[in-house]
């Protein structure tokens, strides 16, 4: 349990009899603050519980005790404490090329680049959320990347570099990435199919290269995407894999396609993914948000993108044990 502020704050403690039905019958309660759980653990002593009284009666004590058998006090650090210290948010991204998108010459491609200045669903998602991870990195070099393109070689490949560089993937700033994205559109033509695996992957071995120089860094994967996925099992598979590693996945589904599939990447609903071999992932990495709720105006992408994140990274720390940097004084 998690207490915040004084130890000697009053916590109520209840016992139920468990039925399938739901219809959990209560046994007692009792009264206990932090401190009094701890000197009952010390002392190995039990504190009796109680049932409410009636209308008409008294406060009922009954045989039935509670016993501490493992008292154990940790402080919990926030996402605030982490960022304050000098870890970082490393941003990467990766835009979909699939034919699915659109001629983009033609205004009702997902890709075209209005002479007006007005942002498609692609521009848009990367300038909202690069524009609040670029503050947590410090030299604001973003990885970026396409997938389901035919790109310089004549090749199809499902993860590229997005500015055209056979060794370099990383770009200088939002700016940067929105350039290449530009740039990519000119020179990398739509194919498919759709397929997240190699994306996911690359990610996963970039964070995971770093954990044998940094601890501090943790990585944000933006995926932009306008269709149904054709490697389902394979992205299930690489997303258990990465949910060891300091990786969050953003997904923005961009167009009006069934994106019932990145609902289930999304385990809001309490259900980890599992691997085809019946791993079960450490933790939930990912966040979905289809563009056309944004549009409408029901939800802030940033907002409904970003709200797991600081979760998602303290899951990770507290889970290995990571701390906040300690400054000594000069």
């Amino acid at each position: 349990m998690q207490q915040f502020g004084s130890k000697e704050n009053p916590l109520v403690i209840e016992c139920f009899d468990f039925d399938t039905s739901g219809n959990h019958a209560l046994i007692g309660k009792l009264q206990k603050s932090m401190a009094d759980l701890e000197k009952l653990h010390k002392e190995r002593n039990g504190a009796n519980f109680t049932f409410p009284a009636s209308h008409h009666g008294h406060e009922k004590f009954l045989k039935s005790q509670l016993f501490v058998d493992q008292f154990c006090e940790k402080q919990q650090y926030s996402f605030l404490d982490y960022i304050s210290s000098g870890f970082e948010l490393t941003f990467m991204v990766a835009v979909d090329f699939t034919a699915s998108n659109g001629n983009p010459r033609n205004p009702d491609s997902l890709h075209y680049i209005d002479p007006s200045g007005r942002y498609n669903s692609y521009q848009q998602a990367i300038m909202e959320v690069g524009e609040v991870i670029q503050f947590y990195d410090s030299d604001r070099r973003f990885t970026a990347w396409g997938f389901g393109g035919r790109t310089y070689d004549g090749t199809v490949s499902h993860c590229f570099n997005l500015n055209g560089s056979p060794d370099g993937y990383e770009v200088e700033g939002v700016e940067g990435i929105m350039a290449a994205y530009a740039g990519a559109l000119h020179n990398v033509s739509l194919a498919g199919p759709t397929l997240f695996g190699p994306v996911i992957n690359r990610a996963a071995q970039i964070a995971g290269q770093s954990l044998s120089y940094n601890h501090s860094k943790y990585y944000v994967l933006l995926i932009i995407t306008d269709g149904v996925l054709t490697d389902q099992q394979e992205t299930m598979d690489a997303l258990v894999r990465a949910s060891d590693l300091p990786l969050s996945i953003l997904i923005v589904g961009v167009g009006g396609a069934d994106f019932s599939q990145m609902e289930r990447l999304d385990a809001d609903h309490g259900i980890r993914l599992e691997s085809s071999t019946g791993r079960v992932a450490t933790r939930d990495i990912v966040q979905f948000v289809p563009m056309r709720e944004v549009h409408r105006g029901s939800i802030s992408a940033v907002q409904a993108l970003l709200e797991e994140l600081p979760g998602q990274f303290l899951t990770y720390m507290r889970a290995r044990g990571i701390k906040p940097h300690t400054h000594t004084p000069p």
